[in-house]
This record gives C-alpha cells, structure tokens and sequence, in this order.
C-alpha cells in the first residue's frame, strides 16, 4: 500500500490541519479584539464616570429634599465665637468635593474628609472607628427640661430660617458615616420638641431622662475621640465656658481703659479691619487721633483681663458705672487664626462685639445667632460633627454613674476641626473664682453618645 494511503498517516495529517486552522482563527479573533475592544482602564473610568453621576443624582436629590422638609413651627421662644467667616464660601473644600461633601447626604462610604474653618481640607477619618451603635447605659438623664426645650427650638428655628443662607448647616457631618442625613436630625429636634412640649404641659417628668425610652425611640451612637496628637484619647475631653459679668465704662477711664468695639455697618464691605491685629487696635488706632478713628463704634471700656476674658468666652455681661448692665457678643473677626498654646494676650486674632438680648450660641451672622442656655449647650465643631446634634456624655459622680443631655449649638475657634472635645456652657458668673468652684464638680473627660431618632 502507498504511504499516502496509510490510515496512521492521514489521521496526522489530518489533526496537523486542524492545528493550523486553529492558530489562524486565534491570531485573527486577537487582532480583530484589540482593534474593537476598549482596553481594561478605559472601562473602569466610564464605569466610574457613570457611578459618579449615579451618586450626583441622588446627592442632589436628597439636598432638594431636605431643603423643603422643614416642618412649620408654632413655638417662638425669644459664645463662644459661634458664627462663620464672612465671605468664605462653604465650597471652598479641597480635594475635590466627594459625596462625602455634599450637604444632607448620607454616604455608603466610611471615610469622610475633615475640614478647617476656612474650609481647607485637613484630613479623612475612618468613621467606623469613631462612631459605633450601642445602647445607652441604664442610668437617669439629667437635664433642665425647660431650658433644653428652649434650646432646642431656637436651633430648629435657626435651620428653618437660614438652612438656605448658611449651607454649613446642611453639611452631612461625620454622623453621615453612620447613614444620618440632615434630614434625620431634624426628625430627631421635632420628635424631642413635641416629647418635652407634651410633658411639660402634664406637668411630669420628661420621658427623655428616662433611658429605656431613649433607647426605643432613638439610635444611639457612641462617639470615641479622635485626637492625631493623642491616639491613647477615646473619652472626650469636656472643657467648660462661661459668661462673665464683668465692671465697665461707657467712657475710658483710668480703670476701664481697654475698648470692645463694634464695627460700623457702612464700613463692614470694606474689609479694613482684616489688616489689624489685636495689638494693632489695643494700640489706639481707632481712638483718637489714630489712623482708623472713626470706622468702628466703643461699646464699652473694660480692663485688659476684662478684654481677654470676653474674646475667650464670646459674650461676657458688663456692669455699667452709671448703673445700667447689657450683653455683648462677638461678631466677626479680623481674619487671623486663633493659635493653639499660645497665650491670650500674644493671640493676633481680634474680635468685634455688638450688643444683644441673651447669651448667643452660633449663627452666620449676629443678628441670626441661637439663643442659648446653660447646662443644655454645647460648644463644637459644627462644621465637621454638626449644629444641632444632641449628645449625651456619661462620666461617674461619687461612685454613681451619671448621665448628661445637651445640644452643639455653639461653636468656636477651638473647634475647627476638633473632633475629641466638647465645650459646656457652665453658666453666668460674677468671677473666675466662682466659675471655677462650680466646674470642680463636672469632669474633664466624658463618654460621648450622640441621639438619632429611629
């Protein structure tokens, strides 16, 4: 037989074919895939693009939502340096701004980008590991009902009137981590109005000091500080401020020599007094004969201590000579930065004041400040924990545990960004002395808890 006709030779000949049609059909599927597939990376941005527009969408959905939930209410009851930088725009957040930074909206991601008071972007946390669930220990909430009510509807109030004019308000907060909206909160300040408003009208105890009913009726989230210069700090640390009532002179005397001044509202577009620090206007450049006489209004000559104590505290109480007495709080500063460590009297940051009817928390601008009450205030970075949530701090008292309510409703250089410590409003004092006897009894650091309703 011809080895052309061998049956083992056709059958290699036969699998030798199919290989090499094998190979072609390869080499051109590859060649027609490269020429029509986009490569791997291209992919993934379009797929990144697309989420991000996605996450845009809802964002701005759930701003326009929380923009016109603001519930009507019936109630009008009539600083720290609570207030914003005039000028600088809540934008102004660098990287990028992320869903993270977009007001009211509550983030799938566990990382949110801290801010510093003029918006410039510090750092990002981990949310998980400063908030978690748990459920509030089982011990009486002390608070003054009326006054917390008080509180808590001038703060309502405030993001009902300026939610629109004060988009720091609507900021989503580290709470977001945790998927709260803005929206939440205010849920959680008209539930806790209509509970005090109901008790209080029965004439009872309010069912917020009872932690059972806290515990149903709201999350409970537990807030560990977070401090970059102290990582052993998980308590926070509760510092105590105060309005101080404090001798004055509507004229300089030899005593009261040293002026708070009010800045003259035809001259606040200027922006001159951003060129001045605090030694430039102790100075005399607005008194007599100084090169600025004339741009800014005394309120009050008070001594150097008197001076300094009121820059600390924003609002101090001035006994008048001729017998009258009046509240001032800050208003706007020169622009400069309040430095850490270093002493009140070398601080280059200068505050004007103007007059006003209570003890006034924080609000973009004097006149739309929060009227605020001791033992029920808290002082903190609004701007990354935000205004009005309601905390709780749990800390031990002669061997009893003890808990204690209170709303951020102030805010503070101190405080931009801080994200371990708290300021409580201890109330009004004739003295540092008495001040400070009083705060003997309230801790240094505390367990924090912040108030969600369900």
């Amino acid at each position: 037989m011809s080895i052309l006709f061998s049956p083992k030779m056709r059958l290699l000949l036969g699998v030798a074919a199919l290989s090499l049609v094998g190979i072609a059909s390869s080499t051109i599927y590859d060649s027609y895939s490269q020429a029509k597939q986009p490569d791997q990376k291209s992919l993934e941005d379009k797929s990144f693009d697309l989420n991000q527009q996605v996450i845009a969408n809802k964002s701005q959905l759930r701003v326009t939502q929380a923009t016109i939930h603001n519930p009507p209410i019936n109630t009008s009851l009539g600083q720290k340096t609570g207030i914003n930088q005039a000028g600088i725009s809540s934008q102004q957040i660098t990287p990028q701004n992320t869903p993270n930074s977009t007001p009211d909206v509550a983030t799938t991601s566990i990382t949110y980008p801290i801010i510093d008071e003029w918006r410039k972007y510090k750092f990002s946390v981990n949310g998980n590991q400063i908030l978690s669930p748990v459920q509030l220990p089982t011990a009486k909430v002390n608070v003054n009902q009326s006054d917390l009510l008080t509180v808590l509807v001038n703060t309502r109030q405030y993001f009902q009137e300026h939610g629109s004019d004060d988009p720091d308000i609507l900021r989503p907060g580290l709470l977001s981590t945790q998927k709260v909206t803005t929206e939440d909160i205010l849920k959680t300040l008209d539930f806790m109005i209509e509970v005090l408003k109901e008790d209080i009208a029965k004439n009872r105890i309010t069912r917020l000091q009872n932690p059972n009913f806290i515990n149903r009726n709201f999350r409970v989230i537990k807030w560990t500080a977070y401090n970059p210069e102290n990582q052993v700090q998980k308590q926070l640390r509760l510092t105590k401020y105060a309005v101080f009532t404090h001798p004055g002179s509507r004229k300089r005397t030899a005593t009261f020599n040293t002026p708070i001044y009010s800045l003259k509202d035809n001259n606040i577009t200027d922006k001159f007094y951003t060129r001045y620090t605090k030694q430039d206007v102790l100075s005399g450049i607005y008194e007599p004969g100084g090169k600025e006489f004339g741009k800014v209004e005394p309120l009050a000559y008070l001594t150097r201590n008197g001076l300094e104590e009121a820059l600390m505290q924003g609002t101090i109480l001035v006994n008048f000579t001729d017998g009258s007495r009046a509240f001032f709080n800050v208003d706007r500063n020169n622009g400069m930065s309040y430095v850490r460590g270093l002493k009140a009297t070398s601080q280059k940051r200068y505050w004007y004041f103007r007059q006003v009817d209570a003890i006034k928390g924080y609000g973009h601008k004097i006149d739309a400040k929060i009227s605020v009450k001791p033992g029920v205030t808290f002082a903190g970075d609004v701007l990354n924990i935000g205004l009005g949530r309601v905390v709780l701090l749990e800390h031990t008292q002669g061997g009893r545990k003890q808990l204690q309510m209170g709303v951020i409703a102030d805010t503070g250089g101190a405080f931009l960004p801080n994200l371990y410590q708290l300021d409580f409003l201890a109330g009004i004092f004739p003295s540092q002395n008495s001040f400070r006897q009083y705060i003997r009894q309230l801790p240094e650091y505390a367990t924090a808890y912040f108030l969600v309703k369900k």
